[in-house]
């Protein structure tokens, strides 16, 4: 075992509006990592202070933080300070991630395809937005432009519903991201960092169809429910999956993320276009979750899989990888 992995931290729980996902998340990491022979202990950056990382001997951080102060750069850059070695990407990617609006603003300046938005500051603007989109043929997603896991999420059919989404969306982040709804099949696609020949790689695992109940992929839906069907093989004519496979691992690379994360993507069922949605940088690790599903698929377990994700863990300033 590496002296970096000598004492591990498993950072979970925070103060987000995701903590009740990150505590589950968390808890199968550090089960998962101490079975695999890692000395790993719980650390919840929300009662505990991050300065008692270094005070207690931890030499590398594993990271089941999710949403604000957590998955957004600012544990990322406490953890930099601290010289800490933790796993994701590093500082700017994490705060450029998790904000849907300047990760779309980076993506359509490398030519990769998200779907239309406008940023939306009052119901007024949420209902210019829908009449915008209408035009074009679309409804509406309405969500927080900081955000994640589907909180504050509403579909947009009706300009009636405009106010309501704006109020949904605003309890969470000061602005909405009003987004033209796709049709078609959703699927989603982890990136994870391998080793190869003297180098470490980016790989795009096999994509994950998602079935929801009415499309309604939600909050509820995805962690406390069993109706969303994953179809892993996703059943798509293998070019479109590696077209998507490809347009992902662009949207990592554009960003500068590292270490794993995972992308939504949105197929249009009459043209069969991919658009990128958003990525996630520090993805949930539940019974639910996506990446370990993916992961499964080219043979790696959930234990495997936490250890690898770990043992990826750098930090920005010391660019080599710790093996």
């Amino acid at each position: 075992m590496s002296a970096l992995l000598n004492k591990v931290a498993v950072l979970f729980g925070g103060a987000s509006a995701e903590r009740e996902i990150s505590l589950m998340s968390g808890a199968a990491v550090l089960k998962a990592l101490q079975t695999q022979g890692v000395n790993a202990h719980a650390f919840d950056p929300s009662t505990q202070d991050m300065g008692d990382l270094k005070h207690q001997g931890f030499t590398a951080a594993h990271i089941a933080l999710h949403g604000r102060f957590g998955e957004d750069g600012t544990v990322q850059g406490a953890l930099e300070l601290l010289g800490i070695p933790y796993t994701g990407s590093g500082v700017m990617a994490s705060s450029i991630a998790i904000d849907k609006r300047m990760t779309k603003r980076i993506w359509e300046s490398h030519g990769l395809p998200t779907p239309p938005w406008r940023l939306a500051k009052s119901a007024l603007e949420t209902a210019a937005a829908f009449e915008f989109f209408k035009t074009s043929g679309h409804n509406m997603i309405v969500k927080p432009a900081l955000e994640g896991s589907s909180l504050g999420l509403t579909r947009v059919m009706t300009s009636e519903q405009c106010a309501t989404a704006f109020t949904a969306a605003s309890k969470l982040d000061g602005q909405a991201l009003c987004e033209a709804w796709i049709e078609g099949d959703e699927v989603t696609c982890a990136v994870l960092e391998m080793d190869g020949p003297n180098v470490r790689t980016v790989r795009a695992l096999p994509l994950i169809r998602i079935a929801a109940p009415d499309g309604d992929y939600d909050f509820q839906n995805k962690y406390y429910t069993d109706d969303v069907k994953y179809h892993i093989p996703s059943g798509l004519p293998t070019p479109l999956e590696e077209h998507i496979q490809s347009l992902v691992l662009r949207a990592f690379a554009a960003i500068d993320c590292r270490g794993w994360a995972r992308a939504d993507v949105m197929i249009d069922a009459k043209t069969k276009k991919p658009y990128l949605l958003e990525i996630n940088t520090s993805p949930g690790m539940t019974s639910h979750s996506l990446v370990p599903m993916a992961a499964k698929a080219i043979g790696l377990s959930f234990e495997q899989l936490c250890l690898h994700i770990l043992q990826s863990a750098r930090l920005d300033h010391k660019k080599e990888v710790h093996a």
